[in-house]
């Protein structure tokens, strides 16, 4: 951060979507030290992984709707200044759009990208 302000190309957070999250949660607090909280989602609730100071880091997600067919890795959040030019760029260069943001797009927007040989993360307009 810099002056408050997020710095382009910094990772934010991650997310795994996963089924059996609950095991999956439990593994990392074991092995990690995370501690979660459930986010509901209607009729099932994901989690918050946070570190040892409770902020929260990383989320571990069912795959339901939209993210079902993102597989099974940890997903990296990038910010970006601005997310349509970088969908844009993306597209131009070859790579795939799997989640498009919410319009209209605005800070904490977020959609899911495809390098052209197969790698996932995600981008958010900071």
């Amino acid at each position: 951060m810099e002056d408050g302000k997020t710095i382009p190309g910094t990772i934010l957070s991650a997310d795994l979507t996963v089924a059996r999250t609950e095991q999956v949660r439990d593994f990392y607090e074991q092995v990690v030290g995370w501690k979660h909280t459930g986010l509901s989602m209607g009729s099932y609730d994901d989690y918050v992984m946070a570190g040892a100071d409770g902020e929260p880091v990383a989320g571990i997600c069912h795959p339901e709707g939209e993210i079902a067919a993102l597989p099974p890795v940890w997903l990296v959040y990038f910010s970006v200044e601005n997310l349509q030019a970088s969908l844009e760029a993306c597209r131009k260069l070859g790579g795939k759009v799997h989640y498009e943001p919410q319009a209209p797009i605005s800070p904490n927007s977020y959609a899911v990208i495809e390098y052209p040989q197969g790698a996932y993360c995600a981008i958010a307009q900071i």
